[in-house]
């Protein structure tokens, strides 16, 4: 099953709110007027857009539509597509030509952060490349266990301290192996304490040097772990990791179990950062780039055929 399938599947709940919304607004279609921008400006927020956006995307619609004369509902629908794909950064490449390259993976708990680290590496593996797993996140118990129990499903090695240790040590250890078992790619978990910016930017900040250190001509991505499911609080979450860490990118997971699919865009158009892979599903392949063009295509199918398209 390609992307545009799985995220046509997935997102089924978001398509059957948003082009509900969309055929009710567009029932009365008569000419494009603040009445109908202000019906789709709210539309949009209600799906997760977020008001900025969303009022963003109404006036580049209205500008667009003057322009181009819109004559019916199908036609603002590919004009309210063009719109929002305009707005958002599409950037699929991970950076790994350079190894061993370094994949940093960061977010709060409960994002599906060790989840995404596992599918990352067995991608990976299965391209041939042999990977190591660094299980920085010595805050909590449970997470060098569960991270070992995907390097052992992906095919992938790990070095682990115990817990408590040096988040920065484990990062240090781990570029030693993968130096001398000659890896290609490692992967570092993180511990996502948001509510402590200070030793978390503390945190992040010493691997970094660790990491130029060690490694000065390697490739390097920086990717946060998100929620699709929790809305705007994940735009949040965006925002203050980007101040925490440069971010190179972002990976959405569970994006098959919201109502809500604009958080995509949200956060794509609204921090400038873009999303490049996205999780529909729980199996090891339902990590898949992002593909910005069937994604709104799957977000905003087309209306029905009705009076407006006489």
């Amino acid at each position: 099953m390609g992307f545009f399938d799985k995220i046509k599947a997935g997102l089924k709940k978001t398509t059957d709110a948003v082009s509900q919304q969309f055929e009710d607004i567009m029932a009365s279609f008569v000419q494009v007027d603040d009445d109908l921008l202000d019906e789709l400006e709210e539309a949009m927020i209600l799906s997760d857009l977020g008001a900025g956006v969303a009022a963003k995307a109404r006036e580049q619609l209205k500008k667009a539509a003057q322009h181009k004369k819109v004559n019916t509902a199908n036609e603002l629908r590919a004009l309210l597509k063009e719109v929002l794909t305009d707005m958002m950064l599409e950037d699929i490449h991970l950076n790994t030509e350079n190894e061993p390259a370094v994949i940093l993976i960061i977010g709060v708990n409960g994002v599906g952060k060790t989840t995404s680290i596992g599918k990352i590496a067995a991608r990976y593996v299965e391209q041939g490349k042999r990977v190591m797993l660094a299980a920085a996140d010595t805050f909590r118990a449970a997470a060098a266990d569960q991270l070992e129990v995907w390097a052992k499903r992906a095919g992938a090695e790990i070095v682990r301290h115990g817990e408590g240790a040096d988040p920065a040590a484990v990062v240090f250890d781990a570029i030693a192996a993968a130096k001398a078992r000659g890896c290609d790619i490692i992967i570092i978990d993180t511990a996502g304490r948001l509510h402590n910016k200070a030793n978390l930017m503390n945190e992040l900040a010493k691997i970094d040097r660790i990491l130029t250190r060690e490694l000065p001509n390697s490739s390097r991505e920086t990717l946060l772990v998100l929620d699709a499911t929790t809305g705007q609080n994940a735009v949040h979450q965006a925002e203050q990791f980007n101040k925490a860490a440069k971010l190179t990118g972002i990976i959405l997971t569970k994006l098959d179990g919201t109502a809500k699919g604009g958080i995509v865009v949200a956060i794509s158009a609204g921090l400038g950062v873009p999303v490049k892979l996205v999780g529909v599903g729980e199996g090891l392949d339902d990590l898949m780039d992002f593909n910005r063009d069937e994604f709104l295509e799957a977000l905003l199918p087309p209306v029905k055929p009705d009076d407006t398209e006489e």
